[in-house]
């Protein structure tokens, strides 16, 4: 089973929306399904693009946040693109879970816009998800709420597993009678955006991986102390390291890009931090890439906005996950 996970907002770290498609992906993941999650701000230019990678799909979630009024423009664009270039018989298929948190007002016409888009083009929605959430910390705090986001994703694994039924929908008649679009009738401009290879997401995935590739050995060929970076990391972890009295825990921090592993375990004043990997059973463990972790270690990022961005995984107990960024502090880098 593959779900694919569109997100509409602009990016920001406390967004809520963040926090419940991060939580929901890792649920679906835990389920064995392949999620891949696709930022629209990120990829904007290629958004006309994107209906390509719902060939492969079973199901999506559609989220975005409500700022000051709508869903946003990014998400629009990618709902103009799925009718003007999407393959409806395909869609037809396709399961859809909307996600809109609100940090002002208008989540629920959120929601009900994305459904009303999707039965539109044909495909099936379910019972999706809304709120209005002043601040991201709230659902990561919150059990009660964690709770409800497992039980949408584990609902959406459940309706697309055993292929449940949905009532049709009046605007599919209305639709199938007043709608005509024809493929043909596509700019010279369009025509090349949907080009073989601007089409290809193994294309695109293919060029973004060689300029990161590229990237990394510049650094590293401007690395001009030439130290190990596996004991340098150690070395961080040690220097800046504040006890924090009653905690007693471990952490096992997979660097997948490097490769490497780190294994910190606390006990109050007492610290042990070395490269391992043979040792399993951690209270948390996280993967993540090294330039994440550089990141973190330079001040400029925390392993908690890390992970409500998407750009850390991590399994374990979320509270020990927050406590990490008490126990070493990098701040003082970035003074």
């Amino acid at each position: 089973m593959k779900i694919n996970i569109y997100y509409g907002a602009r990016g920001n770290a406390d967004d809520p929306t963040l926090a419940v498609i991060t939580k929901m992906q890792s649920v679906l993941e835990e389920l064995n399904v392949s999620v891949e999650r696709f930022n629209l701000y990120e990829i904007k230019n290629a958004i006309a693009t994107l209906p390509q990678t719902l060939k492969s799909v079973d199901g999506i979630i559609l989220a975005s946040t409500v700022e000051w009024y709508g869903i946003g423009g990014f998400m629009h664009s990618f709902l103009d693109a799925c009718w003007l270039y999407g393959d409806k018989n395909k869609i037809s298929e396709i399961y859809m879970l909307p996600v809109v948190m609100s940090t002002t007002y208008g989540e629920r016409e959120g929601k009900v816009t994305l459904e009303t888009a999707w039965e539109y083009l044909g495909g099936k929605p379910c019972d999706g998800l809304c709120g209005y959430v002043k601040e991201s910390e709230e659902i990561l705090k919150n059990r009660e709420y964690e709770q409800i986001i497992e039980k949408k994703a584990e609902n959406l694994y459940r309706t697309i597993n055993q292929k449940m039924a949905v009532f049709s929908a009046s605007n599919q008649v209305i639709k199938q009678k007043v709608a005509r679009f024809k493929a043909e009738d596509l700019t010279p401009q369009e025509t090349e955006r949907l080009s073989q290879y601007a089409a290809d997401e193994s294309y695109v995935r293919t060029q973004k991986e060689d300029i990161l590739e590229l990237t990394n050995r510049f650094k590293n060929m401007l690395d001009l102390d030439n130290k190990d970076e596996q004991q340098e990391f150690i070395s961080d972890f040690k220097n800046h390291f504040h006890p924090q009295a009653g905690v007693s825990a471990t952490y096992r921090m997979i660097v997948h890009d490097k490769p490497c592993t780190i294994w910190i375990s606390v006990n109050g004043s007492q610290l042990e931090c070395v490269m391992d990997d043979n040792r399993t059973g951690a209270d948390v463990e996280i993967n993540l890439s090294k330039d994440i972790l550089n990141e973190v270690i330079l001040g400029r990022m925390t392993f908690q906005r890390a992970f409500m961005a998407g750009d850390m995984k991590m399994k374990g107990d979320f509270k020990l996950l927050r406590m990490l960024d008490q126990l070493f502090v990098f701040m003082d880098h970035a003074l």
